[in-house]
């Protein structure tokens, strides 16, 4: 066994517990340094809260739509109050969780700032003083925080971050979101089956840039079918209040306009986060983009300090930094382990849910590859059909000469969990041929995946392909 290692994990996400549970696993001491709360942003202001949310607003949906089944239901009224505390129940809970494993396991928890003194020194500033910590190596994991535009700088009152809009105390009658990514379009669909109007901004030509366009086609008929409305190429430039109401000034095809609205939502992105950690004192710097180069085994340029999660490096999502911190957690224990995975799944839970995993066909093309795809529709699901949410398909992206799958892209019913098996055969080096072998228990939503694999080579059963 090799010598156990004190280490400081500066961080506590997903990415840095993770990393913490993993080391104190394999026989190391840990610190872990958080300053805010175990569980980061994902656990506390982020994945779960607005996925707690997204699942309120998405059952008030189907509630009104289920009267084409028999049921009819009076009387549904929202109390934002109680949605936000159910939401903060399982929130503690995760949290608390993650402490309780981190204790279980005989991890040290500091909450303070932590900043870098040297590369065996991290000084922690809390309420109760100033704390240096000597260990051999450092692990860092400060995730990332929302981006602010100018004139639109975030007071969590007129104008919310992705934080603010998980803790509404009323519901917006008229919600101005900028930006069409993918926190933006959740959020913005969210409020809209909470009730509000809601008029989203992007500045590309379309929802949801660099995603699968067949799959934002499916979407984008979804924001007009709910009457979301999405301006493209359209910029944000300013707010003032005005009476009860928000004026927001946007420009399109450089002509200005005016909309009104009682709330602001503003969700651009995110930007790694390293404010006050100190790097230069140990040599480190963040390239242009603002993440800080690593190595397969997710070392940056001083040795004994690893870096995992967002500050990483894109894709900046919660389980790519698990991984990152399971591979940083072996590499300090002494194991032979590198970052090596062929793909990296992406799950948007709008209306319908998308998902995404490996290249869209373009980027199979510009690899190289001679691209064919297979599709099949919902509308010709069974499941789909008695779950009444037959929109969107299943498109199945493989190598012509090989038949390896390459990509898998969804967008439907249950898709953020359908991933995981295109995810795996991507992983293993599957073809459209061995997911089509395949027997798919009936009548399910994964058959969708199977049909999608045997349309690769137009043997699709339950569609006809000419």
């Amino acid at each position: 066994m090799s010598q156990i290692r004190k280490v400081v994990v500066i961080g506590a996400g997903p990415a840095g517990y993770v990393c913490a549970i993993r080391l104190a696993q394999l026989g190391q001491q840990v610190v872990v340094v958080e300053k805010e709360a175990l569980g980061g942003t994902c656990l506390n202001v982020g994945c779960i809260p607005s996925k707690a949310m997204i699942a309120a607003g998405s059952l008030m949906d189907k509630v009104s739509h289920a009267h084409s089944m028999g049921i009819t239901v009076e009387g549904v009224e929202l109390d934002p109050v109680k949605l936000v505390e159910w939401k903060n129940v399982i929130v503690g809970r995760l949290t608390g969780g993650v402490g309780s494993l981190l204790k279980k396991h005989g991890c040290e928890v500091m909450m303070g700032q932590a900043r870098l003194v040297d590369k065996n020194t991290v000084e922690v500033k809390s309420e109760k003083g100033t704390e240096r910590v000597t260990c051999d190596d450092i692990v860092i994991a400060t995730g990332s925080i929302p981006i602010e535009i100018p004139g639109f700088a975030f007071d969590e009152d007129s104008v919310w971050s992705s934080t603010g809009a998980l803790s509404p105390t009323t519901i917006p009658k008229h919600l101005v979101v900028i930006g069409g990514g993918y926190i933006g379009l959740e959020m913005g669909m969210m409020y809209n089956h909470l009730g509000s109007k809601v008029t989203v901004l992007e500045a590309t030509g379309g929802a949801l840039p660099g995603q699968d366009l067949d799959c934002v086609k499916v979407i984008e008929r979804s924001l007009k079918k709910s009457k979301v409305k999405l301006l493209v190429n359209t910029f944000a430039k300013k707010w003032a209040k005005s009476g009860d109401g928000l004026v927001v000034t946007i420009e399109k095809n450089g002509k200005q306009e005016e909309i009104v609205c009682d709330q602001i939502l503003s969700t651009v992105g995110r930007r790694p986060y390293t404010e006050g950690l100190g790097l230069e004192n140990v040599g480190l710097s963040t390239n242009e983009r603002g993440f800080i180069q690593i190595d397969k085994q997710m070392r940056t340029s001083v040795p004994n300090i690893s870096c995992v999660g967002d500050i990483a490096g894109q894709p900046m999502l919660a389980h790519k930094g698990s991984k990152e911190g399971l591979v940083a957690a072996a590499v300090i224990a002494g194991q032979p382990e590198e970052y090596d995975v062929r793909c990296v799944p992406a799950v948007i839970f709008t209306s319908p849910q998308m998902a995404s995993v490996g290249m869209t066909e373009d980027q199979a093309r510009e690899a190289g590859h001679e691209p064919v795809t297979g599709s099949f529709p919902f509308k010709a699901s069974g499941r789909a059909m008695t779950l009444q949410e037959t929109d969107g398909m299943v498109k199945v992206v493989s190598d012509a000469k090989s038949d390896l799958i390459l990509g898998v892209h969804m967008v439907g019913p249950e898709v953020t969990e359908l991933i995981a098996e295109a995810a795996l055969a991507i992983e293993m080096g599957a073809t459209s041929e061995d997911l089509a072998r395949t027997i798919h228990a009936h009548p399910t939503l994964p058959e969708a995946l199977m049909e999608a694999a045997e349309a690769v080579h137009n043997m699709a059963v339950h569609i006809y392909q000419a």
